[in-house]
């Protein structure tokens, strides 16, 4: 069970800010994947993955990591400065 939280328009399309996921993804790429075959909802706030950044228990983080003892997910889209 891991812990995923959706930030900004993320968070707009799926509906939800969190939510526990039961999954048995290796990789954030696999967790994704799961996400997307859920709901139309989640296949169209990953439809652009260029758009969205993850953080896995709150560190910065690419899609190629792998899942195991991770407790929390974050997607949000790229910060901007200013």
């Amino acid at each position: 069970m891991v812990e995923v939280l959706y930030f900004a328009w993320l968070r707009e399309r799926i509906g939800v800010p969190r939510e526990q996921v039961e999954t048995t993804a290796a990789t954030v790429s696999d967790l994704i994947a799961e996400l997307k075959t859920r709901e139309p909802r989640y296949e169209a706030a990953f439809a652009d993955l260029s758009a969205v950044r993850v953080a896995l228990d709150q560190e910065l983080s690419d899609f190629s990591v792998p899942l195991a003892g991770v407790r929390e997910v974050a997607f949000f889209p790229p910060m901007t400065g200013g």
